[in-house]
């Protein structure tokens, strides 16, 4: 969207100014950013540099440091994007002003030209409380785009040639637009001319409505392929994360998705090492892993973030025991996969194609399982293809053209 903008507003500067999206959510991802700019500052002397996003607006608030930027600018400003660049231009420093957040429908993305699906953020913010969470804090409270705007710019990303729309959000359970449901928004984008697949980005347990089921039961252009956070197996870590729900009302939504749509798949979220999970609770976060069996997994070690709740508890685990942990769950994980993984082989698949690398093209199933597919004819990239699976290597799939 911010490349959207500053190429429409013509924006040519003098010298070098570069903008730094960075993001707050861990530790790991604040001292990324902090890197990158000394890169920049080490590889163009004399550049200007620009931080927007979550770590402008946590160091506005005091919960973070960022000493290697000119110019801060929190989330509200990437709709005025043109501004700040003009601001970096003339050489203003520091935090910019806090802002409201603009209404979404000013957000607006084209896409990104090189990929064949396009991200739709439909929401933003988050009301939640989660105990160990940095997002809730600089993202704002939890904000919708009406459905028919988010059709409408649904449509334009067809028209613009993505055959596949993503839509994300914050927290898409916290969807409440004024004209409908997150069920409404996927019905009426399913209705566009053209378009091929559908999906969601992560979404909370309670946004795993019946209605929403129901909406990707009934069309298979909405690919069944859910990523639901579950963050701990435990129910007391779970309540000491402020999650809301137990294992057991976790474990029961999986299987009311699987009774309607028997290939559904899912990913999660995992946080290891958060203050107080022993090692009973560790192992009852792989038992689960296990008994979902997970497509995609993102294990996160536990980094304690000022000025969350989280970072106040007692019991905290040692860096050592997270990384172990981390390892730990990842291997079991990778076995669950490989049982996944197994089963397919023998079926046939349909798979859009995304990319070609040499004579091998890659894409992904509708339950988003990747997949090589060895061919030394041309196949279109963006084009579904019906692809017999033949094998397994490491975390993808091996298929062959089916005629």
């Amino acid at each position: 969207m911010m490349q959207r903008l500053l190429a429409a507003a013509g924006a040519a500067t003098d010298g070098e100014i570069f903008l730094l999206n960075a993001c707050a959510v861990t530790n790991l991802a604040e001292r990324k950013a902090r890197q990158a700019a000394r890169r920049l500052r080490r590889d163009h002397p004399g550049c200007r540099i620009v931080v927007i996003g979550c770590l402008a607006d946590a160091a506005a608030q005091g919960l973070a440091r960022f000493g290697d930027a000119d110019l801060l600018a929190g989330n509200a400003w990437k709709t005025r994007i043109v501004e700040v660049v003009a601001r970096a231009q003339r050489g203003d420093s520091g935090l910019l002003p806090s802002l409201p957040f603009p209404p979404l429908t000013v957000e607006r993305s084209s896409g990104r030209r090189e990929r064949i699906r396009a991200t739709l953020k439909v929401q933003d913010g988050c009301s939640r409380a989660c105990t160990y969470c940095r997002p809730s804090q600089v993202r704002g409270p939890a904000r919708s785009k009406p459905v028919s705007a988010a059709a409408e710019e649904a449509a334009a990303l067809v028209r613009a040639g993505f055959p596949e729309i993503v839509l994300a959000g914050i927290d898409l359970a916290q969807y409440a637009p004024p004209d409908g449901t997150l069920a409404a928004a996927v019905r009426r984008i399913l209705a566009i001319d053209g378009l091929l697949r559908l999906r969601i980005a992560s979404i909370n347990l309670s946004g795993l409505t019946e209605a929403l089921i129901g909406a990707f039961a009934d069309d298979p252009r909405a690919c069944p392929h859910f990523h639901v956070p579950l963050q701990s197996g435990d129910d007391r870590i779970l309540a000491r994360m402020g999650r809301g729900y137990s294992v057991a009302q976790y474990l029961e939504q999986i299987d009311a998705v699987r009774r309607r749509i028997p290939r559904a798949t899912f990913g999660t979220d995992l946080i290891v090492g958060f203050p107080g999970e022993d090692d009973q609770a560790f192992a009852r976060s792989c038992n689960v892993v296990e008994a979902v069996g997970y497509s995609n997994l993102h294990v996160f070690r536990y980094s304690p973030r000022v000025g969350t709740a989280a970072a106040r508890l007692p019991d905290p685990i040692p860096e050592a025991v997270r990384r172990l942990r981390a390892l730990a769950v990842s291997g079991r994980w990778r076995a669950a996969l490989g049982e996944l993984l197994d089963k397919r082989i023998g079926s046939t698949d349909h798979v859009l194609v995304e990319e070609r690398r040499g004579d091998e093209w890659r894409g992904y199933t509708e339950d988003y399982l990747y997949v090589h597919i060895a061919s030394k004819r041309e196949i279109p990239v963006g084009s579904i293809r019906t692809v017999r699976i033949v094998g397994v290597v490491g975390e993808h799939l091996e298929g062959t053209i089916h005629e």
